[in-house]
């Protein structure tokens, strides 16, 4: 029996919702399932880097607390799960996005064989994926690229989807952060005498400040994985239509 599309995506959005807030890895290993059967996905590989980038960050907004070193590392270690399990969801929305763009995925293939003969395309496995030599099909992943800021301006589709997320299982974790921290002991010295002393818990001003940092962080870093997947689909589905 094959089933409709508005069945099909409820399926999705199950699978998607067990992975993303339960961390049900049989989900997203059922749901990879469907989209290889559907699409015949091939490509994908997420870069999995906000964990880096907010790590650096927190660092950097910590200063110059003594323990900001460690203070980044815990954050890295709570959060790097529900972050990997949120930027592999945005990679395969974005896939799929740029898979069912027809306009793009048409503009695509008619600029491809201006520059590449037919028989090329059979069988090959990557296009303008990562390597873009032609200054017309660079021009045409920047205007790709604008034309889903300009959708997400419109719909705050990500932006919703991205703080919703933070907001259920992020948030919680780093205002508490306090309870997760082993405090370090640090040395000052009054009148050449050591004073030992543990480092200040964290006010909630700066537990409020790292949220924000981190939300930020997620946003840029995970919206821009959305946009190069959905211009792996967009590249993709040009290439299976020469299978």
């Amino acid at each position: 029996m094959v089933l409709a599309k508005a069945d099909l995506w409820q399926i999705y959005n199950g699978l998607r919702y067990n992975f993303l807030y339960n961390g049900d890895i049989n989900s997203i290993h059922i749901l990879l399932n469907l989209y290889d059967l559907e699409t015949k996905v091939t490509n994908i590989s997420p870069k999995y880097i906000c964990t880096k980038e907010i790590r650096k960050r927190i660092k950097r907004l910590l200063f110059p607390r003594k323990d900001r070193q460690l203070i980044s590392n815990n954050i890295a270690m709570l959060i790097h799960e529900d972050i990997d399990r949120l930027e592999l969801t945005l990679y395969l929305e974005g896939y799929k996005n740029g898979y069912y763009s027809k306009r793009w995925v048409n503009i695509l293939e008619d600029n491809t064989i201006k520059y590449l003969p037919i028989e090329e395309l059979y069988g090959k496995n990557y296009l303008f994926h990562y390597n873009i030599p032609l200054e017309e099909i660079k021009k045409l992943k920047v205007d790709f690229w604008e034309d889903i800021d300009k959708r997400n301006k419109e719909t705050k589709y990500l932006d919703d989807f991205i703080n919703g997320y933070c907001e259920k299982i992020i948030k919680r974790k780093i205002y508490n952060l306090n309870m997760y921290i082993d405090k370090q002991l640090k040395i000052e010295y009054n009148l050449n005498k050591p004073n030992i002393k543990e480092e200040a818990f964290l006010s909630t001003k700066e537990l409020h400040n790292i949220y924000k940092t981190i939300v930020k962080t997620i946003m840029k870093n995970t919206i821009n994985t959305y946009k190069e997947s959905s211009w792996f689909g967009v590249n993709d589905r040009v290439l299976n239509r020469y299978l």
